[in-house]
Parts: structure tokens; sequence; C-alpha cells
């Protein structure tokens, strides 16, 4: 896998979501690394990183779980974001996380009618960011434009710089989009893990602003991880690490710090 790497110390591996790369960190990117040894890979089918084995939620988490063992990581904290968050939780309830997780606004907890919202929101958003390729630059240049082409998931897309807007965006092209888009919406939701099986503290970060994953999912969440902290992010959407990126350096460094 194609990694970034920033600062030093204990390391510490960030898991971004689908569409996305190691770029999708780089709000909390410092913050993190004045702390730690920040490890971001981009997944399989991502970023920089070719497709390799199955792109489902299951096929990446294996892969993050065999390249973590190989870099000799297989210890560290992780935090993930949406798909990568879903993919650190399934690490949980597999027993292949061996430190502290945190997770921010996980995939697979809707009921029946959210599933059917997800689909309807984002399938649609990912073709029409797809179709605009070319015309990214210039929309995503105004306040009106970004918060057009974020409103279902940052609570104040209109203050993201626009080089980080369209560098996001362009990521829905990669290989492993669609096939990964089509198992979260049609597969199993996630499973959890029984109380005392987490090896280290959890939390589960959940924006109160979400329009993908909505809030009533974070109860359920926590419900079936009972180790589980839940934490909610005020004034956020669907990526705290945006909207809070204060609050998520914050909130990384509690779970990790006192760990070891």
């Amino acid at each position: 896998m194609h990694v970034t790497r920033r600062g030093s110390g204990r390391p510490l591996v960030l898991v971004h979501g689908l569409g996305g790369s190691a770029h999708s960190w780089t709000p909390v990117l410092d913050g993190l690394a004045a702390h730690h040894e920040v490890v971001a890979p981009d997944l399989p089918g991502h970023g920089q990183t070719p497709l390799q084995g199955t792109a489902t939620v299951g096929g990446l988490t294996d892969a993050l779980t065999a390249w973590l063992a190989e870099e000799g990581l297989a210890d560290a904290p992780l935090v993930g974001s949406s798909l990568g968050a879903r993919m650190v939780l399934e690490m949980v309830r597999r027993g292949t996380a061996r430190g502290p997780v945190v997770a921010l606004d996980p995939g697979g907890f809707w009921s029946r009618g959210e599933s059917l919202w997800f689909r309807a929101t984002l399938g649609p958003s990912l073709r029409l960011v797809r179709a605009l390729q070319p015309r990214l630059p210039a929309i995503a240049g105004t306040a009106a434009g970004r918060t057009a082409l974020l409103a279902q998931v940052s609570a104040r897309p209109w203050e993201l710089e626009p080089d980080f807007v369209v560098t996001e965006l362009r990521g829905f092209t990669a290989p492993a989009v669609l096939p990964v888009y089509d198992d979260l919406a049609h597969g199993p939701r996630q499973e959890g893990a029984p109380r005392g099986s987490a090896p280290g503290p959890l939390v589960i970060g959940w924006g109160r602003h979400d329009r993908l994953t909505v809030t009533a999912q974070a109860q359920r969440a926590a419900a079936v991880f009972p180790d589980a902290r839940l934490h909610w992010f005020a004034d956020s959407g669907h990526f705290p690490q945006w909207d809070e990126p204060d609050e998520v350096v914050r909130v990384v460094r509690e779970a990790v710090g006192g760990h070891r």
C-alpha cells in the first residue's frame, strides 16, 4: 500500500473512508503528528494503491490487517473514518485490533429505511461527482459550489479549502469505489463484539449533523460494541476530521495517551 508518514513517536494508523486516501486526514495530520508517527495508508483501489484482492468491506479489512502485520504495526492504535471506521470496528470484532480504536461515523448500522436512504442519496451523488470531474475546480472554487457538492457530508462545506475539496472528490473515480459502495449498500450490517473483548480504549465518534450515516445509528453501534464510549461532535457532519479537527485530535489523544 502507498503510505503517508508524518511525525515521530508511537505509531498511529489512520484509515480513510470510501473514495478517500491519506489526503483525507490533512486537517488533523499536523495535530496528531505532534505526538505520534502518523501512518496513513491508501487502501487498495484508492489513492495511489492499486486494487488488490476483493473490493468489499471484508476484502479491504483483510488487506489492511495483513499489511499492518507485514509493517510491524499490528499493535498500533487505529483511527478510522466512515468506511475506515467500519473496518477498524470489524477488526475489533475479529480480535485483530490490538490497541486503542477510534471509529468516526462508521457505516453498517442502518435500519432498512436508513439503508434505502443511504442508497438513494450516496449512489446518485457518486455518479454525479464522477460526471462532473472536468468541472470540479470551477465548482469547488466558490463557497456555493462547495456547499452543493458536500452538504451531505460536512456541516460547513463552504469553509473547506477548494484544493482540498477537488482532491477529495477526484478520489471517487478510484477503481474500488463503486464495488465497495455496492457491498456497503447491499451487504450485511456490521456485527458487534461482546463486552470485555476490546483490546484497549474504544471510542465511537459521531457528528451531530451527519446526513449520511444519520445519528440514530450511533446508539445501535454503541449497543453492539458495549465496550465503546460514544462521543458526539456537536458541530460536525459525517467527517469530524474536516469540521472539528481540533476536537478529533483531542479525542484521539485521550484514547491513545493513557494506553501502552
